[in-house]
């Protein structure tokens, strides 16, 4: 477990990852050298990659949608290793609760999708749910607030 300390640091890193180490020691008061070390640190074995959130529907990608997925146990790895490749695909997680993959999809219209979930048919599909995402009011927001970090 990291202290609270590492942690406040961590979230400096996650709130901005492009700002300078000298403006995160002048917010932290924890010398330069020290947050080289600690960033060091964390990129082997904390921080998983560096990344920019993105708007997408600046970019034309006006649909969102996740999708619950109930898979044949045999089909599994075929469909699992479909969406892994396919660049619709933005996010895959393995669920329960009755299904077994929540699949996030980026699409430019309704037509995009639909020749996505025709594609997604040629597996054997026990059970399959929609959801349409409107608006997002969060997302990437846990542990960005220095002041928010709690032991």
């Amino acid at each position: 477990m990291l202290s609270k300390k590492d942690l406040i640091i961590l979230s400096h890193f996650r709130n901005d990852a492009r700002a300078s180490l000298t403006s995160l020691s002048k917010k932290t008061s924890v010398p330069v050298s020290t947050l080289f070390d600690k960033l060091r640190k964390f990129e082997t074995d904390v921080i998983k990659r560096h990344t920019s959130l993105i708007d997408f529907q600046k970019l034309g990608y006006d649909l969102r949608v996740n999708l619950m997925l109930k898979i044949d146990k045999e089909d599994k790895p075929k469909i699992e290793e479909f969406l892994l490749k396919n660049e619709r695909v933005n996010s895959i997680f393995k669920i329960n609760n009755g299904y077994d993959l929540l699949v996030e999809g980026i699409f430019t219209n309704m037509k995009d999708f639909q020749l996505f979930t025709d594609l997604i048919d040629r597996f054997k599909i026990l059970g399959k749910q929609e959801f349409y995402i409107l608006d997002e009011l969060k997302k990437e927001g846990f542990m960005a607030d220095p002041d928010m970090v709690f032991v």
